[in-house]
C-alpha cells in the first residue's frame, strides 16, 4: 500500500524516534509498505517518520543510483534502531533532496565513510562500513530518525534564501507526483 509522505511542516519529522523491538505490530508489512511507497515517489531511502511513524525504521536503495554494470556497489537494505558508531575523512558536498521537500536541492556536507550498527528486517544485528553515496543516502535517512532534515545541514544565507519555498511546502501549495499528508494549522 503507499503511504502518504509527510511533508516539511509535520511535526513528525522533527522529533526523534523510539527503537522497536522485533515484534512491533505489523512490522513487515510497515516495511513493505515503505519500499512500495518510495519506489512509487522515485526516491533511494526512506525513514519512518516521513510516513508519520516515530520508530526508528529507514530503507535505503542506492542500487538504482549506480552506472550500468556497478550496479553491485549500490545498496538495499532496512535499518532497524540503527547508531552511527564512528563518521571518518574530510567532508564533501553532494546536492540533496527529500522526498518530505520536494522541488528543493541543496549540497549538503557530510563525512565520507560511517561505521554504523543495526537490525535487519529479521532482527539480525549487523555492525558494517559504507563511503560515497552510500554512506551518504544512510546518514541522509538516519537524520530522519534523530528529527533531522537535510536543510539543518545548510548554511545561514542558503537557509534564507528556500524560506518562501519551504512556506509552500509547510502550507501544502506544491504539487509534487506522489500523494502527500501536509501540515494542517489548527483553528484557534
Amino acid at each position: 500500500m503507499i503511504m502518504p509522505i509527510f511533508a516539511y511542516g509535520q511535526p513528525v519529522l522533527r522529533k526523534e524516534t523510539n527503537d522497536i523491538t522485533k515484534d512491533h505490530p505489523n512490522l513487515a508489512k510497515i516495511i513493505d509498505d515503505m519500499w512500495e511507497t518510495m519506489y512509487n515517489a522515485k526516491g533511494v531511502g526512506l525513514a519512518a517518520p516521513q510516513v508519520g511513524l516515530g520508530i526508528r525504521l529507514f530503507l535505503v536503495d542506492t542500487v538504482q543510483m549506480q552506472e550500468e554494470g556497478e550496479e553491485e556497489k549500490g545498496i538495499k537494505k532496512v535499518f532497524i534502531n540503527a547508531t552511527i558508531l564512528e563518521e571518518d575523512g574530510k567532508e564533501w558536498a553532494y546536492e540533496e533532496g527529500c522526498l518530505s521537500i520536494p522541488e528543493i536541492r541543496a549540497d549538503v556536507l557530510r563525512q565520507p565513510k560511517i561505521k554504523i550498527e543495526y537490525f535487519d528486517e529479521n532482527f539480525k544485528l549487523h555492525t558494517e562500513e559504507y563511503e560515497g553515496v552510500n554512506a551518504r543516502v544512510i546518514q541522509h535517512e538516519y537524520d530522519h530518525v534523530d528529527g533531522v532534515l537535510f536543510t539543518e545541514h545548510l548554511k545561514p544565507l542558503k537557509k534564507r534564501m528556500l524560506k518562501r519555498r519551504l512556506a509552500k511546502i509547510r502550507s501544502g501549495n506544491i504539487h509534487p507526483e506522489y500523494r502527500m499528508k501536509f501540515h494542517t494549522l489548527k483553528k484557534k
